[in-house]
């Protein structure tokens, strides 16, 4: 949606224009998955698709929301009870927001907001992430809070986390609020230090592909809690800080003192796609990028084994897309359904596509959505 048409819809809801229009786009993690609550490293790249805030400044206590993707009406709360409608839903997300920048002693006295996106829900794709660094960007631009970009991603994850509930990482708010078209972002989440990689697919003749499976089983539901208390039982029963601290070199031997055999495969898991992580690093600044293929399929082997957090739909699409010429390929965010990401070349890309909606048509499934990953910028005013 253009920012004429966002800021017009504002004014038809508020009655007077915006302030101001800002975006923050979607993610998709090229490797390094469930990694971030463990101090580890991450490979997130901005998405051309946006969540877009238009946003006026208020001094009298109120906040009002509206969503047009959601439906219904304009939620109006005080920013001293940011409290959404019972349930929660959409309004949680800016109104954790807000609360993360009071609890923080920051000046939000209220603010207008209209939000839409273009950010696919449900897909692993952080269209939650993107919300959140939307508003937080505009109210810190409004109220002149002069918050770096990594403490608007810190305050975003403190909405998400003690807000909405969702005990996610910090990568998905980083990636919304740090990215830069052309590149990959590497980042230590354990003191949130990072370094733009450059990554560009097109110029080597390559694609990388999202296939949104458009799934997203119930399994999944408390299975992201569940893991992260058992990456956080493995550092202790290890005396890590976290297993960000557990090396590669002496995983075997961090194993075999792990008596508990579901804590043990996801110590595996976080220590060896922190290691994928650094492998993929060196191949992309050695100007090898296809030979991260096949390290984004073993990284797929590691979520499906010992994680366990793929799913049917996720492994048919790794599988197909492999099997049809493709460098490699691997489930990207938290799992159940969601996405997968394809690493193919270019003249390949519409066969593997082909290849991969057919799959799922013969396995009864509905068809996915695929498309383009094109490293984008981050957040920013419009």
């Amino acid at each position: 949606m253009s920012i004429t048409t966002t800021a017009a819809a504002f004014e038809a809801l508020y009655g007077a224009p915006p302030d101001g229009v800002w975006a923050a786009p979607g993610r998709v993690n090229l490797i390094g998955e469930y990694t971030d609550f463990n101090d580890g490293f991450v490979l997130p790249l901005a998405l051309p698709h946006t969540t877009v805030a238009a946003v006026s400044r208020r001094d009298d206590g109120v906040l009002r929301l509206h969503s047009a993707d959601a439906g219904g009406g304009i939620v109006q709360l005080s920013v001293d009870s940011p409290a959404p409608l019972s349930g929660g839903g959409w309004a949680a997300y800016p109104a954790g927001v807000v609360r993360a920048l009071r609890e923080a002693g920051h000046p939000v006295t209220g603010a207008d907001v209209h939000l839409t996106s273009t950010v696919p829900t449900g897909a692993g794709l952080s269209s939650s992430a993107a919300l959140e660094v939307a508003v937080a960007l505009a109210l810190d631009e409004l109220f002149g809070l002069g918050l770096s970009r990594p403490e608007l991603a810190r305050l975003a994850q403190r909405a998400e986390n003690a807000f909405v509930g969702v005990p996610c990482g910090v990568m998905d708010q980083m990636a919304a609020a740090c990215a830069v078209a052309g590149h990959a972002l590497h980042l230590d989440t354990r003191d949130l230090s990072y370094r733009q990689v450059p990554f560009d697919p097109a110029r080597e003749g390559l694609r990388l592909l999202v296939v949104d499976t458009r799934v997203k089983h119930a399994l999944g539901d408390g299975a992201y809690a569940e893991r992260r208390a058992g990456c956080e039982a493995g550092a202790r029963a290890l005396g890590a800080r976290a297993l960000r601290d557990v090396s590669a070199v002496r995983l075997p031997e961090a194993l075999a003192r792990l008596t508990d055999a579901t804590v043990r495969r996801y110590v595996r898991h976080v220590v060896t796609d922190n290691a994928r992580v650094e492998r993929t690093i060196a191949l992309l600044d050695a100007g090898d990028v296809r030979a991260v293929g096949p390290v984004l399929t073993e990284g797929h082997a590691s979520l499906r084994d010992d994680l366990r957090v793929s799913c049917p739909e996720l492994d048919l699409v790794v599988g197909t897309a492999v099997a049809a010429g493709a460098l490699g390929a691997r489930m990207t965010g938290g799992g159940f359904g969601g996405s997968a990401v394809v690493l193919v070349d270019a003249d390949r890309a519409d066969a593997v596509a082909t290849a991969v909606t057919g799959a799922f048509a013969g396995a009864g499934y509905a068809a996915p959505g695929i498309f383009p990953a094109v490293p984008s910028a981050g957040a920013r005013r419009l």
